[in-house]
């Protein structure tokens, strides 16, 4: 799900920034847990939250992504921006709440929570994106509940 074969097409989001962006979000949660700075996990939400709020045009990893990847984007296959968005909105979400836990002083929540976004961007790295797959099944069931049968 994550590495999908289509074409570059102008309202998907280049596979190499993709990955950045997960690369961010591993290594930042890592470096944060390595010197347990839970300030670095409030740096991640916000990088992310304006991603997840506004998409692409307010991403600083896809502006910067855009110039590192200058020459590989026009030929990197892509993926759905909306599926990318709902990523960075889970991200948000999680960093969100462990950032709510770490100011009730309940850090061990707060890591958990941190914890979870890295794995799960570890893990759409080496091949299964778990944000795609709940994307996918949101809207699976939203066209189901929602869909007129015809006879």
């Amino acid at each position: 799900m994550s590495e999908p074969s289509t074409p570059p097409c102008a309202d998907g989001i280049p596979l190499p920034i993709v990955r950045l962006n997960r690369i961010v979000l591993v290594a930042g949660v890592a470096v944060a847990l390595i010197l347990n700075q839970p300030l670095i996990t409030t740096a991640l939400f916000l990088l992310i939250l304006p991603a997840a709020l506004f998409g692409r045009r307010a991403s600083l990893i896809y502006k910067v992504g855009s110039r590192i990847f200058a020459r590989q984007i026009p030929t990197a296959p892509t993926e759905d921006f909306r599926v990318q968005r709902f990523n960075n909105l889970i991200a948000a979400t999680l960093l969100g709440a462990a950032q709510v836990a770490f100011a009730l002083g309940v850090p061990v929540a707060g890591w958990a929570l941190s914890l979870a976004v890295a794995i799960a961007a570890a893990v759409a790295l080496l091949g299964f994106c778990l944000g795609c797959f709940l994307y996918y099944q949101f809207r699976l069931q939203r066209y189901r509940f929602f869909a007129v049968i015809e006879p």
